[in-house]
């Protein structure tokens, strides 16, 4: 994976620098050793193939690899990988590598939970493009191993016209209009609104999918009994929490996006432990 190689390499070029002055002081070229990576809490796997990426790029000679699935939750204590390098490499390494894999596993654990908390409704969870520059594509991947689903990937891929876009074109219907006279046909338009008043706008201008912002419970129920009988999808964001998400789930609203899932998922505890071979 091309993208992938090129952002250990910045992230190694980052810690690394002109070189890893410790191990080479104190770790001979040619010793070999046994690693293995621990959860110190449960969690959803993610991340193991940026995690092995790093010792890739470093040349570390990687050997007798076993590693468990992204996706794959489990507990503390439980052992997630392991294998046989060279040792310098793998102390080189082993910060950036963790990095990757604490900071994915915490996206797709955080996913997880939110996902268990609306079990049994229909709404689904998705993220945002509130993520870590660079970092897109790995956390994208985490929200789908934690049992979400994505929204667009970035702003070529999808229409929505966000608050700033219906100020500066005048309104929320007049942005809805424009966006499908400047797009195919086949490109579903989406639009951001914050009060009943608006998505009756922006159904009437014919928005495909409404993005319910920062509407209080009522009002989502409300959208939601207003466009029962139309073919548009609906979805509720802003402000969404674990103590809050199921309410929101109940409306009947068909998404719930949630930025806290790459913008404030804690990095999940793991260790990284060195034997000789």
């Amino acid at each position: 994976m091309l993208g992938l190689r090129r952002l250990v390499r910045e992230a190694l070029l980052e810690d690394v620098g002109q070189g890893d002055v410790t191990t080479k002081s104190t770790i001979p070229d040619d010793l070999r050793c046994s690693a293995r990576v621990f959860a110190r809490q449960a969690g959803v796997l993610s991340g193991i193939e940026a995690f092995r990426e790093v010792f890739e790029v470093l040349k570390a000679r990687v050997e007798k690899w076993h590693a468990r699935n992204d996706a794959e939750h489990f507990s503390e204590g439980d052992l997630l990988g392991s294998f046989e390098a060279d040792a310098a490499a793998v102390l080189t390494g082993e910060r950036v590598a963790l990095n990757f894999l604490q900071r994915l596993c915490g996206v797709a654990t955080l996913t997880q939970q939110y996902v268990e908390a609306v079990k049994g409704l229909d709404a689904r969870i998705c993220d945002t493009r509130k993520t870590t520059p660079l970092m897109r594509t790995l956390e994208k991947k985490a929200v789908m191993h934690g049992g979400g689903v994505n929204h667009r990937f970035a702003l070529f891929d999808g229409v929505l016209i966000k608050e700033n876009h219906v100020a500066a074109a005048g309104g929320v219907g007049e942005a809805v209009r424009r966006a499908i006279e400047g797009t195919h046909h086949l490109m579903k338009i989406g639009v951001e609104v914050t009060t009943i008043d608006e998505l009756s706008e922006a159904l009437e201008a014919g928005a495909d999918s409404v993005l319910l912002d920062n509407m209080s419970l009522d009002a989502i129920s409300e959208a939601v009994k207003l466009t029962v009988s139309r073919k548009v999808i609906l979805e509720a964001s802003g402000n969404v929490t674990l103590e809050n998400v199921r309410a929101i789930a109940e409306t009947g609203v068909h998404y719930i996006s949630v930025g806290a899932l790459t913008h404030s998922a804690p990095s999940v505890d793991l260790s990284l432990l060195l034997e000789n071979a």
